[in-house]
């Protein structure tokens, strides 16, 4: 391989992950330091307290409608602060999962609308409606799992030693940036380099063909949807929706194998691609350990979901 491509495969994206990472981490801090949190989190406040998650939760949820990385480096140092307990930091995570679906949400949506028409509506509603069933779960597990807020407690305390002055607020965030974004680095870095390699020599594309090879189990779809199924597993979401476009327009298959098809393929392929993508970030900001486990739990509760979703647009339309 050489320079220049090492570079727009390797080194760009790397530098360009570097910056998102280190700005994320930035806003976060200063946010904290200036003491918004409190103000952030009201926009999600009456969800907040049913789920009894803390402050910072609503926080995060509301800050992840604009970027996952702050979302996170939020979570993250209230977590390594003791402000967090490992099941409430569990519980703010997958809490995330809608605002992080929305972000995408438009680019999905017109993507999928100008393959499948009408049929994209279908589809990107039973996405959306599994987005809404997570934070519902999350919801019920936080009333079932963590002890009440105290009395009257909208949002908690977050700092006591807030900072309401910026010149004292950037030097603040500036001091804990420094503290943090080396680790961070040393353990993104190589991590991101190792799955660059790994995906390069082609482990990734060996596991999802792999798992494509076994879509012939689905007896429920008719045969021309497991195109679209291994489209999805063995490519990326556009060439899942390109064949399904295709059979759509020619009449070949229903929307509603069209949309089971689809709900099926993502099921089956995000998993492999969450974990390749997000990984490296994730345990920059968190320790890899807990990384895993949280992408994990994240993975298990979307497929379960959308599962639910597929199962329930299955015989309601039969």
């Amino acid at each position: 391989m050489n320079a220049p491509e090492l570079w727009s495969h390797l080194g760009w994206p790397l530098t360009r992950l570097v910056a998102s990472v280190s700005l994320g981490l930035f806003v976060a801090i200063l946010i904290e330091s200036l003491n918004w949190t409190h103000f952030i989190a009201r926009f999600a406040g009456p969800v907040v307290r049913l789920a009894r998650l803390k402050d910072i939760a609503g926080a995060s949820f509301s800050m992840a409608f604009f970027s996952g990385l702050a979302a996170n480096s939020m979570l993250a140092e209230n977590y390594e602060k003791g402000k967090l307990t490992n099941r409430e930091l569990v519980l703010s995570n997958l809490f995330n999962s809608l605002p992080t679906f929305f972000i995408h949400l438009p680019q999905m949506f017109f993507v999928a609308l100008s393959f499948l028409g009408r049929t994209a509506v279908i589809y990107i509603g039973l996405t959306l409606f599994a987005a809404f069933l997570r934070t519902l779960c999350i919801v019920i597990l936080g009333r079932l799992f963590l002890p009440p807020l105290p009395a009257g407690c909208i949002t908690c305390i977050l700092d006591e030693q807030k900072t309401k002055q910026w010149k004292d607020a950037f030097h603040k965030t500036w001091r804990r940036f420094k503290r943090r974004i080396n680790r961070i680095l040393l353990i993104t870095i190589p991590i991101y380099i190792i799955f660059y390699f790994v995906n390069k020599y082609g482990f990734f594309t060996w596991l999802e063909k792999a798992m494509a090879e076994h879509v012939a189990t689905l007896s429920f779809l008719p045969p021309q949807a497991m195109g679209i199924v291994v489209f999805q597993m063995a490519a990326e979401m556009s060439a899942g929706l390109a064949a399904a476009g295709a059979l759509l327009n020619a009449g070949g298959l229903a929307a509603r194998e069209i949309v089971l098809a689809l709900l099926v393929g993502n099921i089956l392929s995000t998993p492999v691609r969450a974990f390749r993508h997000q990984f490296p970030f994730y345990a920059g900001i968190f320790k890899p350990r807990l990384a895993l486990k949280l992408i994990l739990y994240n993975q298990l509760l979307r497929t379960a979901s959308i599962l639910f979703v597929a199962l329930g647009y299955y015989w309601a339309t039969r």
